[in-house]
């Protein structure tokens, strides 16, 4: 049963977000602000300044024991031995055809690994995780309820939170992450996120959601901080070319057609569906993911044909009008002959056949840390 299968959740900043006027949604099993002031709003707001995401929907994992790094290089495709302590990766699991179960950041502590599973996945991983767990001495612990995640993302990102932490956050690299104190509250801070801007996201205890919450608006009011919801998140996501679950991967999907290859490592001993990659790679891929942009005026949308000289050859997995560039752009799998930057395809869009062409990913290069 998956958490969309169950009794809709809160997280604990759920009064935050109604007294702040949010829109609340369901999303994942869960009740969540897809939007405060607007969409559009919130996205520019990301891409100038910086927005507050609250994402302790998203979860929370910790590997403890002696076979950790193991266990963990065991059920994902990328090497955790490449991490040194207080480093991240982004990596997939998957099924052993390939499908892929679940994406996420994996972070190397000096005594435990973390992982964040996405909110609709959650259960589904843990499940996967012990049901491989039994030849390693490990422990799998699901911290999800006694801790919150936010994501504190845009070019002034740093300089709010800076002030509030004991440790300097100027010489913390893109995918590092300390343990410090914000205003004395306990916190990890990663320097990751999923707005393609530079930003942090932070895991702390539940009880003090609402004291950092507020504490984080009031340091950014003056530098233009508002609370951002979920369709900002998607928008900004899109536009940096990251992929969401559910829509440019599923179990359906395996890593090399996604464009995943870079973070498969492959020539490692082993992995959970290592087998099967192996195979596809060596059969040669018959679709690929690629971006799109339009080349008039409309929006594609999730389910859009995808054709080819009159011809379909696939369909839009996510659509959006992207704010930052002003035209429509997407992703979508099409047979890998058609995959090439600058091929000319079309968007069903109503009825009508608008002229879209491939382009690299991401659509928009933003201004994150190196």
């Amino acid at each position: 049963m998956s958490d969309s299968d169950i009794t809709i959740r809160r997280t604990p900043l759920y009064n935050n977000h109604v007294v702040a006027g949010a829109r609340i949604v369901p999303f994942s099993g869960w009740d969540m602000p897809v939007q405060y002031e607007g969409i559009l709003a919130e996205h520019h707001t990301v891409r100038n300044a910086a927005g507050l995401f609250d994402v302790s929907h998203m979860g929370r994992v910790e590997i403890r024991g002696p076979d950790a790094v193991q266990f963990v290089n065991h059920i994902t495709v990328n090497d955790v031995n490449r991490l040194t302590p207080f480093k991240s990766q982004y990596t997939m699991a998957c099924y052993e055809h390939g499908g892929i179960i679940d994406d996420f950041l994996v972070y190397r502590c000096p005594d435990r690994i973390l992982i964040i599973p996405n909110a609709g996945n959650r259960s589904k991983d843990l499940a996967w995780f012990r049901q491989h767990a039994d030849d390693f001495n490990v422990e799998i612990l699901d911290l999800s309820e006694v801790s919150i995640l936010l994501a504190l993302q845009g070019p002034l990102a740093e300089a709010i939170l800076n002030p509030l932490t004991d440790a300097s956050l100027d010489e913390l690299s893109f995918q590092h992450f300390i343990e410090t104190r914000i205003n004395g509250i306990w916190a990890r801070v990663f320097r990751t996120g999923y707005t393609g801007e530079d930003g942090f996201e932070i895991w702390a205890p539940a009880e003090y959601a609402e004291e950092i919450w507020n504490l984080l608006i009031s340091a950014g009011a003056d530098h233009g901080l508002r609370p951002c919801g979920l369709g900002a998140r998607d928008t900004l996501r899109l536009e940096a070319g990251l992929a969401l679950y559910g829509h440019e991967i599923d179990e359906n999907t395996n890593p090399l057609e996604a464009g995943l290859g870079w973070v498969t490592r492959l020539k490692k001993p082993t992995f959970i569906g290592k087998e099967s990659l192996v195979q596809i790679r060596r059969n040669g891929l018959e679709r690929k993911l690629v971006g799109f942009k339009l080349l008039e005026r409309g929006i594609p949308r999730e389910g859009y044909g995808i054709y080819h000289q009159d011809e379909h050859v696939g369909a839009v997995v996510s659509g959006t009008m992207a704010p930052t560039l002003g035209y429509g752009i997407g992703t979508g799998y099409v047979p890998v002959p058609l995959s090439d930057p600058c091929t000319i395809l079309s968007i069903e869009i109503r009825g009508k056949h608008i002229p879209a062409e491939v382009v690299k990913l991401p659509f928009y290069k933003g201004g994150r840390k190196k």
